[in-house]
Formats: structure tokens, sequence, C-alpha cells
């Protein structure tokens, strides 16, 4: 028999395949059944090998699918970034709005709706030039929507919390696609509020100041963002229970692996725990130290938040606090590993600067015991000439009519919240171990705010502050906000920090700027105008097959949604040639 190769327009004889027949045939039958096992097992080595070596090349990447429930506490209000105040509104604007620039959880920016940007050499001036780009409706961004948003955000009648962010600066088009900013002077954290979510300017200009807080825009919103508005849940009252989001395909950086994002709403934090333990959402974020000793079961990832907390010192009303002897003794009787132990049930990273530890990588103290380190704080208040009566360290000032007795003893104010509290009666013990009489008074956040931090009424405050991405201390420790509205609520006064902060805020080379905080360190250090006691964690429950979250640098929760897009619980293999032709 001969064999051909044949095709449509011809055929070509293999003599190959005809002597192998031929050898075949001469074979015995027992010859033959050894020749196709071993022939067969020839193909079948081949074939696994082939195998082997095809899986060894893939590469796993993410693919599109899978779905996320998520708990928030409260109901959103102003899903808008000109108007968000509350966690679950910045949450969902997080999601479903985008801006210039995109803050990255390694603290940094990368363009998002601009294709480019530029900063003039004095520092003073920001151009950006934009993508192709659509909201969720299809209508293209342009500048117009661009200087619509910031307008809003200026205008005095709304009250946006991100007014002062762009006071004094002067917005213009340049053409369709390109919007430059001007400053009064070089601010180097000014970067930052390129990240403001853009409005559609179609759909809102016909709202007025006195109608935009109202609009249904607000709670049905169409932004940029990589998620976009799929449906809304109510109650029977009509207030919003669930918000389903999907992936918006035209996301200028890449259509979002997930299927839908549903976050439901809880009114209280142990709701929230209830649910996560029902299985009725998947994910939590941002609980209290205390409640996440309920969840421990459940995955955590956890990072430092962009807070310090600490007791700042008001030296105008408390004469005992003016004593520096008094202040370096109170800083050095804490143990702050102790402290986050005990009051944040090890979420958190002990602080001794008034900046976040992802800022700086600062040097610790090293510390001993509570009780050695209260002990050695009361051995060197004696030194300088305090006496211990009856557990509290007193000091005579004066001679013969003048003389006059000092206790070592103040108040310290903080807010009725479980963690404040917990870690006011901390210090309250430890100093009282050092000899010092401390009276807590606890008050209700509205009057913590109204009648005692805006008339700097308190001898010392237990209080937090937020410190931004781009570390401008300039409204915490500058001379010039002692008073209210400012925020130096230690009311520190020091020229040389004031000249060092304000030449931190000018300069945009991040070098200069780490030195210039380690002399503005310095000089802090020496004062002692306040003594910061931890940094606590954001933490994050989420499902184990969760992948490419990435938390990195939070300043406020809804940070943890920053990579959100890369987020992934489907997984593909794939040469790697072809693995950036993924998504």
């Amino acid at each position: 028999m001969r064999y051909f190769w044949r095709t449509a327009s011809r055929s070509a004889y293999i003599p190959f395949l005809e002597k192998l027949e031929l050898t075949v045939r001469a074979f015995s039958a027992s010859g033959r059944a050894l020749f196709f096992f071993f022939a067969g097992l020839c193909i079948f080595s081949s074939v696994a090998l082939l195998a082997m070596l095809n899986n060894s090349l893939l590469v796993a990447v993410p693919a599109s699918g899978g779905t996320l429930g998520e708990g928030i506490i409260g109901t959103p209000r102003f899903i808008n970034p000109v108007l968000a105040m509350s966690d679950a509104d910045r949450d969902i604007s997080t999601l479903v709005y985008s801006g210039l620039l995109k803050a990255t959880p390694q603290g940094g920016y990368t363009e998002d709706l601009a294709a480019q940007y530029t900063i003039s050499p004095d520092g003073a001036v920001y151009t950006f030039t934009l993508r192709d780009a659509t909201f969720h409706n299809g209508m293209k961004v342009t500048a117009d929507d661009v200087l619509f948003t910031i307008a809003k955000t200026q205008d005095p009648a709304l009250k946006s919390p991100l007014r002062a962010n762009w006071d004094g600066v002067v917005a213009e088009k340049v053409d369709a696609k390109t919007v430059r900013f001007t400053l009064r002077s070089a601010y180097a954290p000014f970067i930052e509020n390129a990240t403001l979510g853009i409005l559609p300017k179609t759909l809102w200009e016909g709202v007025s100041s006195e109608e935009f807080p109202f609009s249904d825009l607000n709670t049905s919103p169409i932004g940029t963002g990589p998620f976009k508005l799929a449906s809304i849940s109510r109650t029977a009252s009509g207030i919003p229970s669930a918000y389903e989001l999907r992936p918006f395909a035209n996301y200028v950086l890449g259509r979002p692996y997930l299927n839908s994002i549903r976050l439901q709403f809880y009114q209280s934090e142990q709701d929230l725990v209830n649910a996560l333990e029902d299985g009725d959402i998947d994910a939590v974020g941002g609980i209290s130290s205390a409640a996440l000793a309920q969840i421990q079961d459940f995955p955590l990832s956890r990072a430092p938040l962009n807070r310090v907390f600490g007791v700042f010192f008001n030296q105008n009303q408390s004469a005992v606090l003016r004593d520096k002897d008094v202040r370096r003794a109170l800083d050095m009787a804490i143990d702050r590993d102790q402290m986050v132990a005990e009051v944040l049930h090890g979420f958190g990273t002990p602080l001794e600067e008034p900046v976040p530890p992802t800022a700086v990588r600062a040097s610790r103290t090293a510390r001993t015991s509570t009780t050695t380190n209260a002990l050695l704080a009361q051995q060197a208040l004696i030194k300088a000439g305090w006496v211990l009566k009856e557990s509290v360290l007193t000091k005579t000032t004066g001679t013969g009519k003048n003389a006059a007795t000092e206790e070592l003893a103040f108040t310290l104010a903080t807010a009725n919240v479980p963690e404040l509290r917990a870690a006011a009666e901390y210090v309250r013990t430890v100093w009282g171990e050092m000899g010092a009489r401390v009276n807590v008074q606890i008050f209700d956040q509205g009057d913590l705010s109204q009648n005692v931090i805006r008339p700097r009424k308190y001898d010392a405050l237990l209080f937090g502050e937020i410190i931004g991405r781009e570390l401008d201390l300039y409204a915490f420790w500058h001379s010039s906000q002692r008073n209210d509205p400012g925020l130096n609520i230690a009311l520190y006064a020091n020229s040389t920090a004031d000249g060092l902060l304000e030449k931190m805020r000018s300069t945009t080379d991040n070098a200069k700027r780490m030195s210039l905080y380690a002399q503005f360190a310095t000089e802090f250090k020496n004062d002692i105008p306040a003594i910061f006691l931890y940094a606590p964690d954001f933490v994050y429950s989420m499902p184990k097959d969760m992948k490419g979250v990435t938390l990195g640098s939070i300043e406020t929760p809804s940070d943890r949604f920053l990579s959100a897009a890369t987020w992934h619980r489907q997984i593909d293999y794939v040469w790697p040639i072809f693995q950036g032709a993924t998504h």
C-alpha cells in the first residue's frame, strides 16, 4: 500500500509510513503487541512532558469574575466629592469618582483623568492635560467639567469640607483638554488637591447652590471612577440599605476585575460584626480595636492610619505644665508598647513623633517596664527639686512669706470614645504611679470641640490628628495657628520651627522636605509641647481568596479602595508573551 499526503492540488508519496507498515507486519503477534505498547508509552510520555513544560511556563494572571460584599456603618448622604463628609460618603465616592490624579497605596500619585501634568519652576503653576475619558453615562470629560467642580468646591454657599484646600487658587481653561491652576505662592501639598473627583457639568450646572445639597445626584452618582452605580436597595421607609456597583468598562486605567461590589449599610458596629459572622457580608474595615477581638478568626490585613494620637499641653492654662522637667517626666513615664497592647489590643504602632510611622523612619527610645519608667520619671523630678508627699509630687517656690507649694496636678480632657477613654485611663494610672494627680474629663465629641478645644479651655488634651500624605504640619504647629480655627492645640510657638514649617510646604523636593522635618523634630523634642502615644492601625477583613489588595498608606478609611480596580478573586494561566493582553 502506498501512502500519500494529499492537498487540494497535489499529493506526495511518503515512503517512511510504507516501510513502517512492512516492518510491523514482519513482527510476530507478540512482537507487534510489544511494539504498539512501547509506541503508546512513548506518545503518552511525550504528551505528559509537553504538558509539564507548558505548565512550568504558564503564569497566573487576574481574571474577570467574582463579587465582594462589604459592610459599612452609616448611610450615605453626599456621594459627591465636593460635599462628602462621612465614611460612607467617601467610600462610595472613591469607587465612583476619579480625579486628575489618583493617590496610590504607596503614598504617591499617578495620572488618572490627566494624561500628564507639569509644575512651573517656581512651584506656583500646575498644568494638566486630560486623557480621552468618559463619564459613566458616556459623556466626554472636558476642561469645563474640571473647572465646574473646582468652582463648586470654592463656592462658600456649599460649605465644602475641601474649600480651604482651594482657597486662593485660580483655575483656568487653556483649551478643551487642558487646565491650569495658579497658586498665590509655592505650596507643595497642593498636588493632593488634584485627586478631587470630577463632576459632570452638564448634569449639575442646572442645580443652584441652594438645591445642590438636596439633589438626587448626590445619592445616584455619575462619575468617571472604576465602578458605576448599578442599583440601590432601600428599606420600607425609603432609606438606602445597599448599593450595587458594577465595573466601568471604559475606566481610563482599565476595567476592574470584580463583577460587582455590594456595599451594605449598618447603623452600629455590633450590627456590622454580626453580619460578618452570619455570612451576610464578607468584608469589613475600620472598626474599633475592641470589636476586632470578636473577629480574630477571620482573615485580617492591617496598615497604619495617617492619624497620630497624643497629649497636647496648654501651658497658657496650666502653670505646672510650663515646667519642661514636668513635661519631660510625663513623656518618660509612658511605655508606648504596653499602651498599644492594652488599649489597642495590639492593633497600632507606638509613636514618639508628631507624624505617622509611614511618613518617616523615626528612631524609638528604648523603654523598660511601665513601673520602672514611672519610677525613673519620679526620680528625675525629685532630682529637679520636687518632693513626694502622700504619693503626690510637690514643689515649693519662693521663700518666706512668698513661699508657695505647687502640686503636680492637672486635668486631662478627651472625647467620649471607648479607645480614647481607655487611653486616658492608662496615662492617668501611669502618671499616678509617677506622682501626678490627674483628673480625667470626658466630653461628648461635639461638646469637646465647641466648648473645650475651640476656646482652648483645657490643661492637657488627649486627641488625634489626621496627617495628609504630603506631611504638611503647618496647620498643627505653626504659631499663627494657635487660635481657633487653627489646629495648633498645643499653642506651640517657636520662631525656628515656624521657619522650618514654612520651608517644608514650599519645596517639592522630598529629600529637602525630610531634612527640614528632621530639623523641626529636633526643635519639637527639645520643647516638648506635646507627647505622642500611638498611631492606630486600619484593619481590613477580606475573603482569603481576594488578591491584588494593597492597603499601604491609609489617610482615611476610604483609601482602602485605592487599589480596588486590581482586586480579583479569579485567575487564568497564560504564557508570558500573552500576559499583558489579558485585561
